[in-house]
């Protein structure tokens, strides 16, 4: 069953070949007020960022006040920065973009369009 399971996420790994190779921005470990990050996303095609743009875009930050994110495309790349009151709140953001991001990579792979 373990050799099943470690076959699995090898799979996983080799299924989604963009999404390796990310760049992320991390704020340093003093954070500035307020705290910023950013994530540039490469992706086969700018058909595909187009598609993920319009995918995670309608997301908005469930609080009020106290984040902003911003997505746009350039090319193949979709980009994102955030800005952010407190630390934490980044944190969370990123964190949820990125299981977001994960579903809809996940999701192109399963359903691929012409390029």
């Amino acid at each position: 069953m373990a050799r099943h399971e470690n076959q699995h996420k090898t799979e996983n790994l080799e299924l989604y070949p963009f999404t390796s190779f990310l760049n992320i921005n991390y704020p340093s470990c003093k954070f500035p007020s307020p705290a910023l990050s950013s994530l540039e996303v490469p992706f086969p095609s700018s058909r595909h960022a187009t598609i993920a743009l319009r995918s995670l875009n309608p997301d908005r930050e469930p609080r009020k006040g106290g984040i902003s994110k911003h997505l746009s495309v350039s090319g193949r790349t979709l980009s994102v920065r955030w800005s952010a009151d407190e630390a934490r709140i980044l944190r969370v953001s990123v964190n949820s973009f990125l299981d977001n991001l994960t579903l809809v990579t996940e999701t192109m792979q399963m359903f691929p369009t012409d390029t």
